[in-house]
């Protein structure tokens, strides 16, 4: 009797610790979709490639939501949600690009997509080593840079454009060299230091909790209505925060009598490393 006894009191305790597999699974998927957008890339299937992507991006946010709610944090899901990062919103995107348009840009389309790949790469690097801050400016919301999801749909722009008329922009075939520099561009925001928006402190007030979903709702009808349309829209209201968020920064700052030089955010470089 004691050893059944015994037994059944060790299987709850064994079973709680199942749940904090759910954020690992969600990035296993991530990562999943990721691979997967690379096999539609090949298979020039552009638009499957594409909505591969935002599906990683949306199990993205989810892996991390999931953790902080379950309290299911470790360092082995922060090091694997970073290995998944890297491949599904810097591998994946300039594999994808490439194959599109970038490899009829000559030179300038495989420099576009090994820079925007490595400035992924640091990004993440530079993420998993620094601690977040508790006090100052930089703890009111903000990001150090562009996160790399973000980045992925900056650098998506020009696909999703040509997505909503192929035909119409196939007599654009000049411009290609140019979407090898956006997406340069791109890469170097990912691994500058400029302050964007975060929605991870972002505190939603109970009687915002309807329009919200209302708007979310919205939000999912257009992307299956008009999802070229609407990824677009997404992109180039993203671009539009970004210099609402350094004034929102520069503000912010000012009231909190700390001084930033926005030439050293712009070119990546910490205060720490240029006191070196």
């Amino acid at each position: 009797m004691k050893k059944s006894d015994t037994s059944n009191n060790d299987a709850p305790n064994s079973l709680t610790h199942y749940h904090k597999l759910i954020p690992n699974i969600l990035t296993l998927c991530a990562l999943a979709s990721g691979l997967t957008g690379i096999q539609f890339a090949i298979e020039e299937q552009w638009e499957h490639a594409a909505i591969a992507i935002l599906i990683a991006a949306v199990l993205d946010i989810l892996d991390g939501a999931t953790a902080r709610l379950l309290n299911a944090q470790s360092k082995f899901g922060a090091q694997l949600d970073s290995f998944s990062d890297f491949l599904a919103f810097g591998v994946a995107p300039a594999m994808i690009l490439y194959h599109w348009v970038l490899q009829e840009s000559g030179k300038i389309g495989w420099i576009a997509m090994l820079v925007f790949a490595v400035c992924s790469a640091m990004r993440l690097a530079r993420y998993n080593i620094t601690e977040m801050p508790k006090t100052g400016v930089w703890s009111r919301g903000f990001f150090a840079g562009v996160p790399a999801p973000a980045g992925a749909g900056m650098a998506f722009l020009p696909l999703y454009i040509w997505l909503m008329a192929p035909s119409y922009f196939e007599s654009f075939a000049p411009a290609n060299t140019l979407v090898g520099i956006w997406i340069i561009i791109c890469g170097a925001l990912m691994i500058s230091r400029i302050p964007t928006w975060s929605t991870k402190q972002i505190n939603v007030q109970s009687k915002w909790t309807m329009p919200l979903l209302g708007a979310f709702a919205l939000l999912i009808a257009a992307l299956i209505q008009a999802p070229w349309i609407t990824l677009t829209a997404m992109s180039c209201f993203y671009i539009v925060t970004i210099p609402m968020a350094i004034r929102h920064f520069k503000k912010i700052a000012k009231e909190t009598d700390e001084n930033f030089d926005l030439t050293d955010l712009a070119l990546g470089i910490s205060e720490d490393e240029a006191s070196k």
